[in-house]
């Protein structure tokens, strides 16, 4: 469980990228209306960008600054209910300085133990080098927008036994394991942890969770891990590269408790770079949506112990590897036909391909509140163009 080689990484940035043209032609229409395309000098791939369902609830607006709170309602999926620090006061980080044991005022640990709900925002730019993992408590927003936050080079962010966290518009990457210690979870208390794997985000036994608008990328673990019996998780907005084993939802092929797990992975961009795990689920529930995938060395969505995935309006862009054509991977003895894995309005590129298993619906059961209409793949790279965290985000001005 390492980050990207050097050598495979530039295996797959050196790997060119082929369009195809669908056997159909769909039929004249105005600009706005999505077409199919053929990569070449004269017809390249479209570059508009177009707002999610996520986005246009708040970055048309140009008092976003004033009213940041309102972000906890802009949300879909299965994470729509956190609401983070909605409910508190903002607090506000002004040093980078870290102390996992002691930490003083103004720092981001101490803002993210408290036991009240707080909107945690940065004064200034700032990379944070954290001296032991980053240990989030219940009803807490980091919310990045207006500054360059980095969180690097050091251990870096736990969930862990709480719920409704909210965590926008940092950069994690390059994430080290944590120390085996003393870590401070809340004002009272101070807990002996035996080290942290090196994930940018590890999410264990959580609940009413979103990241949004994140860039994570090379980290000893995972990118995006969630475990332990979470659910209710929404991943959005984010951009990943540049790792190996990307995203996990579910422990292991034996903690059959993850199948309470619902997450919802949308609107992401996986970019260069990156070889499998996008994600790879166990026994749970996962709806994929509206990703972009940009090429993988192994696959992109796969699974073990019984998972349900249902891949929506993703678009799948294999890399010239004539070995890392297919999307699906299943870790699995020949028992997995009955698995529900489907495909639906996915667009597959130089040759990608998806092996659907299972009958039977395996449509998410949203309540009103978190569903949102999913759009065709061919809309996917306007949607996913501006993901990671927008650094266009000035206050009095829309992001």
């Amino acid at each position: 469980m390492a980050s990207l080689s050097p050598l495979l990484a530039v295996i797959l940035l050196s790997s060119s990228l082929t369009y195809i043209a669908y056997s159909s032609t769909l039929e004249a229409a105005d600009d706005t209306t999505p077409q199919p395309w053929i990569s070449s000098p004269g017809n390249p791939k479209p570059t508009n960008n177009i707002l999610d369902v996520i986005d246009s609830c708040w970055r048309t607006k140009s008092n976003w600054a004033a009213d940041r709170l309102a972000l906890a309602d802009c949300t879909v999926g299965f994470g729509k209910d956190a609401i983070g620090g909605k409910l508190g006061e903002i607090y506000v980080v002004t040093t980078p300085h870290d102390d996992p044991i002691n930490p003083k005022p103004g720092t981001l640990r101490y803002g993210v133990i408290q036991d009240e709900p707080l909107w945690i925002i940065f004064a200034k730019d700032m990379a944070i080098k954290l001296d032991n993992e980053l240990l989030v408590n219940s009803y807490k927003t980091i919310d990045g927008r207006g500054a360059k936050v980095e969180i690097a080079n050091g251990p870096c962010i736990t969930v862990q036994n709480v719920s409704h966290v909210i965590i926008h518009g940092i950069g994690i990457h390059d994430c080290k394991p944590g120390k085996a210690g003393l870590v401070r979870s809340s004002p009272t208390l101070v807990g002996d942890r035996q080290g942290s794997d090196g994930d940018a985000i590890a999410i264990f036994d959580s609940s009413h969770v979103w990241i949004d608008h994140c860039f994570l990328s090379r980290c000893a673990d995972g990118l995006n891990d969630v475990i332990h019996a979470s659910t209710a998780v929404t991943i959005s907005n984010n951009y990943f590269s540049q790792h190996d084993k990307v995203m996990l939802l579910g422990h292991n092929d034996k903690f059959s408790a993850d199948r309470v797990m619902r997450v919802t992975v949308v609107f992401n961009r996986f970019g260069a770079g990156l070889i499998e795990r996008m994600p790879r689920v166990r026994f749970g529930y996962a709806h994929v949506a509206n990703n972009k995938y940009e090429e993988w060395l192994m696959y992109a969505v796969g699974g073990s112990a019984d998972p349900t995935i249902f891949s929506e309006g993703n678009y799948f862009m294999a890399s010239s590897t004539p070995f890392a054509k297919q999307v699906t991977k299943r870790e699995a003895s020949g028992a997995w036909k009955n698995w529900k894995w489907r495909s639906s309005r996915d667009v597959f590129v130089n040759g990608a391909y998806f092996v659907p298993s299972g009958w039977g619906s395996c449509s998410p059961v949203y309540t009103r509140t978190q569903s949102f209409d999913v759009a065709h793949g061919l809309m996917v790279p306007a949607l996913t163009s501006d993901a990671g965290p927008l650094q266009s985000c000035v206050v009095g001005k829309a992001c």
